[in-house]
């Protein structure tokens, strides 16, 4: 690790546990969301700053022009026009927009390059955590920061039924993952349904198969949650119930306090396992990929479940080949909950470009998507779909400064992240990517991060 990065990442969390602040949680007596390997990472300090003259787009619906956004302590003090703040450090807009940071829910940066995206010896790795795997120094969380992005949920692969437990983290250096998980945001869970998880050594081979295991393993975690239950009634005379990783997640999933993240593509697969959460009584928060999403969009609206998907993907697996353009529009059309899907890290850096092309495809069908409605896509929908809307996620006072002041209009393929901040702190400047904390990946090759600069920016 270079000086700069130890003075920069280890020092203050150092600091931080030696205070008290990022001492272990005390356990509850059911295990089922006690984080067992909390956060450390800790916004640095930064200066207040005043962006002025910026086109605003709040990432709720709404659209400011020739707008002000103050900045105090990492936060967002004020929106507005013609704000006045002394010894603010004032930053020119004029020309240029401004968004919430963008939001990747679906991302598997950190181990997807090193094979650890998934533990496949089993159908039910409900167990698996995928923050054990990431790799901190993988370049992707870097370039995708540069390419707005401020907030991504990495998210185990989708072999098993059940992948495991996903990770929110924020794109910084770091040392560890710890250093980069967003402070006490859930986990969710990953489950898969369709084509992928069907194979042989003992994993189900068909659709009613993949059905029949979920069922079998919801009824054993009722069971084994009925056995907490009593254990907390009986107070000290109880006898604690033998710990289950697999079945502490799905029993996380039945109190709700575990979000179900499931990999889908065909409708009947999706109405399929939406038929089984209700039976259980939980709640399917999101279908990742969802082609045939617009064939029962109003059932997934009725449903309370968003969808998280590509722009115009298909062809490359059988199920997807009902695929069309107008998917996201359709569903956002009934009322119902959308956002963009990376999965591959390059995807990842075109976020916008993603919601661009999703909502040209609604506007060629009739539908009207403005620039202030479908920022929503890659902002306030997928912060509600990880629970912090209350941080992220919206240019609004009291929430975190996380911004991105854009050259242009962010649905522009001629659009660049001009400058990224997080928790207020100036993170990325492209006309500095020098000043750039990078990964150690690239000690030693000095020309490597500047050929990645050129590389994204054309």
């Amino acid at each position: 690790m270079t000086l700069f990065r130890y003075l920069c990442c280890a020092v203050p969390a150092t600091l931080a546990i030696l205070m008290g602040v990022a001492a272990y949680a005390a356990p509850a007596r059911s295990p089922f969301t006690t984080d067992p390997y909390p956060s450390t990472y800790r916004a640095p300090r930064s200066a207040d700053m005043l962006i002025v003259g910026a086109t605003i787009l709040d990432g709720r619906g709404g659209r400011i022009e020739n707008g002000d956004i103050l900045i105090r302590n990492g936060k967002i003090a004020a929106v507005g026009h013609e704000l006045k703040a002394r010894g603010a450090q004032v930053i020119s807009a004029r020309g240029r927009w401004v968004t919430p940071g963008l939001i990747d829910v679906h991302s598997h940066n950190g181990v997807y390059s090193t094979s650890d995206i998934s533990e496949d010896s089993d159908p039910n790795s409900a167990d698996i955590w995928v923050e054990h795997g990431v790799n901190v120094d993988d370049p992707a969380f870097g370039a995708a920061m540069r390419s707005g992005v401020t907030t991504l949920q990495v998210l185990p692969g989708s072999k098993p039924v059940f992948a495991g437990r996903s990770v929110v983290l924020k794109p910084v250096p770091a040392s560890t993952v710890r250093g980069m998980k967003f402070p006490e945001a859930s986990p969710g869970l990953k489950m898969a349904c369709g084509d992928g998880p069907k194979r042989k050594d003992g994993a189900p081979t068909s659709r009613p198969g993949e059905v029949a295991l979920v069922r079998a393993a919801f009824i054993e975690a009722k069971d084994y949650l009925n056995e907490w239950r009593e254990y907390e009634r009986s107070g000290e005379r109880g006898k604690q119930p033998k710990r289950d990783l697999r079945l502490d997640a799905l029993a996380g999933v039945l109190t709700g306090e575990i979000p179900v993240h499931m990999h889908c593509y065909r409708a009947s697969d999706m109405s399929a396992m939406l038929g089984v959460a209700q039976e259980f009584g939980f709640k399917i928060r999101a279908f990742h990929h969802a082609t045939g999403a617009y064939q029962i969009a109003e059932e997934l609206r009725q449903a309370g479940t968003c969808v998280v998907v590509w722009s115009d993907w298909w062809s490359f697996k059988t199920e997807a080949s009902d695929a069309i353009r107008e998917n996201a529009a359709i569903v956002d059309a009934v009322g119902g909950c959308v956002m963009m899907l990376a999965d591959l890290p390059y995807v990842g850096l075109r976020l916008n470009i993603e919601a661009a092309k999703a909502a040209a495809a609604g506007r060629r069908a009739g539908f009207n998507l403005p620039p202030e409605h479908i920022i929503r896509w890659i902002t306030s929908a997928p912060a509600q779909l990880l629970g912090l809307e209350d941080r992220i996620g919206a240019v609004a006072p009291g929430l975190n400064a996380d911004l991105v002041i854009w050259s242009t209009d962010p649905f522009s393929v001629y659009s660049n992240a001009d400058q990224v901040f997080i928790d207020g702190a100036l993170r990325y400047d492209r006309s500095k990517p020098d000043e750039s904390l990078t990964p150690d990946l690239y000690l030693g090759r000095p020309t490597a991060e500047g050929d990645m600069h050129v590389k994204e920016s054309m």
